[in-house]
């Protein structure tokens, strides 16, 4: 998923070591735009993640590709959104992941189409009568019902 905004605070990062070797959480919020600006908090994990947040400058456009994830514990449910990319905003530039489809850098040239012979025409029919418009009700066959 994607959104868009202004990046307003980078939240404090926490480090940590489990079975697989030492970890990195962090999270930034960014204000959306709009009519009724929401405030978006989102979690990133990972030294490159965060190296992406803290190269913006606070305050600037940004646009988030984030996955959101739901969890339970003890009877209540808790979303996080996790954020996979974060990049500047350019107005008037759209960002590869809005496109939907990114380019080959050299797209193979299309083959020519080669023309094929053609039979010659049949002569054309000669054209039917246009129908008739049916009679109004008041002009019809009182024992039919239809009027066509």
């Amino acid at each position: 998923m994607e959104i868009s905004g202004r990046l307003i605070k980078i939240l404090q990062e926490v480090r940590g070591e489990s079975q697989r070797g030492p970890w990195v959480r962090g999270g930034f919020v960014i204000e959306t735009d709009g009519d009724y600006p929401r405030q978006v908090a989102f979690t990133t994990f990972g030294e490159d993640r965060l190296a992406m947040v803290k190269s913006i400058a606070l305050n600037s456009p940004v646009v988030v590709n984030f996955n959101p994830e739901s969890r339970e514990y003890e009877g209540r449910w808790y979303t996080d959104l996790r954020c996979s990319r974060i990049q500047n905003y350019v107005p008037g530039q759209m960002p590869p992941a809005a496109t939907g489809y990114a380019w080959p850098a050299s797209a193979p040239a299309a083959a020519p189409v080669q023309p094929q012979a053609q039979a010659p025409a049949a002569p054309a029919a000669p054209a039917a009568p246009a129908p008739q418009n049916p009679p109004f009700a008041s002009q019809m066959n009182p024992e039919e019902d239809l009027p066509f």
